[in-house]
């Protein structure tokens, strides 16, 4: 009903446009509330108070002409001009049994709507090296990153998810010299692992496939390998200068090819493993894009050298920096070192200028809350080189902080000892896991309670939805094997549904759009969880306060499966957005 006013009232504008009562570029966006107290009717409108400065006239004076501009709208019982210019709707009575009939009209596109009008959005999210693994950290981008997708897709935005894959770069030559002492290990030859390495067992798996690949043509004496290498730690030497040394010497001792076999086994293999786990997940994605891709294309120069044409870059001790302090950055950062090597961030520069040019209307990246010292360097990167940055929102994910008991679970890649997101997965569900990491704002911590996940009862949040509607679907079936029916939503039945928590329902159901979009455009998949969290509860209430199987009252019985048949489609489709399922027994 809300959504049908508000068109109402853009077309009482609209006249008053044309009567030139209010200027064209009056620049006032048309929305509705919904009333705290009854008295004041079901929905109030702040707009002639919002027109009164650009039309020059007292806000009475155009409340009135919107009052008299108002087409005719079904259910509409008053339309009341209060104080100094709110508009006060009050429905008639059986106004609040319209849901029931949009619900079923609509059924799983109830909700959705077309206020994205079609505009395109890039949604990044995840975007983890391929270096290991996802573990429970990343698992909670990828929920809330793809959540937010949805919605926005269900509120008519054409989504492009991307996966921005780092095939290139420090921390993959590292994987790949510790896949290849792996293989060493494999081939016999005995030599310390790198406390700089990657040390999960995954490493050891590759190394396994390429050792049966390869066999002997990747092998060197261990003398050979270690031979003027810096020393490591714990011997009192530099991990990051030794493991560095130790990448040079397998690109000097396998050669280009088969130095990029062992890069590209360890990175396909991984990524393979990424693909398989999110996709279990619910998480899918349009596009996959190379961070290799771009020093290919030469984008990575071509968008370094326009920063220099545009004077934002200077050369110092070597290396060629950024001037991101003169764009509000809190100092000026290294676009190439004094190697020759491009940076992290060049990539991102040409990352960032590249999705520009696709010509999304808008860019959305969720990064980790780890990496909040990227957002202002790379919007600085945006204005260096002329591009509009706030087409880029940039959502930071907080941690989540996994417990086993009181025990905290701590997590390192490298060293191979954390949770991985498959392991979580198998041990509370899918359904849990996607519920849980996004019943909170994103950028609070989240504690993650495996115990409460994993309970079957009303503390646990998403059981007690679930558990919502497959009560609903039990109460169905014995209606069914009685021979009782649904009344039709529009039939007279309908209007027997009186009581307070009835009324109540009708109103939670009809606001289901409002928090769908409200949660898109807000990014918060918490605001929809919160919602259903609401509406089981007060549908268990109203469950255990009410009779649904009295024969006598045959006309009652059908009108309140009818009302609960509008819930469960609901539940059900608040939970898809989610990415939970919505199961009919339990």
């Amino acid at each position: 009903m809300k959504e049908i006013l508000e068109q109402a009232l853009e077309s009482a504008l609209t006249q008053l446009v044309r009567d030139g009562v209010v200027p064209e570029n009056h620049g006032v966006a048309v929305r509705l509330t919904r009333t705290r107290e009854r008295e004041h009717g079901d929905f109030a409108a702040n707009l002639a108070m919002q027109l009164a400065r650009p039309a020059r006239r007292k806000p009475r004076e155009i409340a009135e002409q919107l009052q008299k501009a108002l087409p005719s709208v079904p259910g509409l019982a008053a339309i009341e001009i209060a104080g100094p210019g709110f508009i006060n709707f009050r429905l008639e009575e059986n106004a609040r049994f319209v849901v029931l009939r949009s619900i079923a009209e609509a059924r799983a596109d109830y909700g959705r709507s077309d206020i994205g009008a079609g505009r395109t959005v890039q949604v990044e999210f995840v975007s983890a090296n391929p270096t290991g693994p996802l573990h429970v950290g990343h698992g909670r981008g990828a929920a809330y990153g793809a959540t937010v997708a949805d919605l926005l897709a269900f509120c008519g935005f054409n989504v492009t998810r991307e996966y921005y894959v780092n095939d290139a770069g420090r921390q993959m030559n590292i994987l790949a010299a510790s896949v290849w002492v792996r293989y060493l290990e494999k081939r016999g030859v005995v030599m310390p692992f790198p406390a700089n390495g990657y040390r999960g067992d995954y490493v050891r798996a590759i190394a396994d496939d390429l050792s049966v690949l390869l066999g002997d043509a990747g092998a060197h004496p261990a003398e050979q390998v270690l031979d003027g290498l810096p020393p490591d730690e714990p011997e009192g030497g530099d991990k990051e200068a030794y493991i560095d040394a130790l990448v040079n010497r397998a690109m000097d001792l396998l050669g280009p090819s088969l130095y990029r076999q062992f890069f590209d086994h360890g990175l396909n293999a991984i990524l393979d493993d990424i693909r398989d786990d999110l996709g279990a997940f619910g998480v899918h994605y349009q596009s996959w894009f190379s961070e290799r891709s771009l020093a290919d294309s030469g984008a990575i120069d071509a968008a370094v050298a326009l920063l220099r044409e545009r004077g934002a870059l200077y050369e110092k001790d070597g290396a060629l920096w950024f001037r991101s302090t003169d764009h509000g950055d809190d100092k000026d950062r290294v676009v190439r070192r004094e190697n020759g090597e491009y940076t992290y961030f060049a990539s991102d520069i040409a990352y960032h200028r590249e999705k520009f040019e696709r010509g999304f209307d808008r860019m959305i990246n969720v990064w980790g809350a780890d990496h909040h010292g990227y957002v202002a360097r790379v919007r600085a990167a945006l204005t260096a080189l002329g591009l509009d940055h706030s087409r880029l929102d940039i959502l930071l994910v907080q941690f989540a902080i996994l417990y086993r008991g009181d025990e905290r679970v701590q997590m390192s890649t490298r060293s191979g000892s954390f949770v991985t997101l498959r392991e979580l997965r198998e041990d509370v569900g899918d359904d849990a896991a996607r519920f849980f990491y996004v019943q909170r704002r994103c950028d609070q911590h989240l504690d993650f309670d495996l115990e409460l996940a994993k309970r079957q009862s009303n503390d646990n949040p998403m059981y007690y939805i679930q558990y919502a509607h497959a009560r609903i679907c039990s109460v169905l079936r014995g209606a069914a094997e009685r021979a009782l029916n649904a009344a039709s939503p529009s039939g007279p039945e309908i209007a027997l549904l009186t009581l307070d928590p009835e009324t109540d329902l009708l109103a939670t159901l009809d606001r289901f759009p409002e928090v769908v979009a409200a949660a898109a455009m807000a990014h918060e998949p918490h605001q929809l969880a919160q919602y259903l969290r609401d509406l089981a509860a007060a549908f268990h209430a109203y469950y255990n306060a009410v009779p649904f199987m009295n024969a006598e009252e045959a006309d009652l019985v059908s009108a309140r499966l009818a009302l609960i048949v509008g819930i469960r489609q609901v539940l059900a489709n608040g939970l898809k957005l989610l990415g939970v399922s919505a199961p009919e027994s339990m």
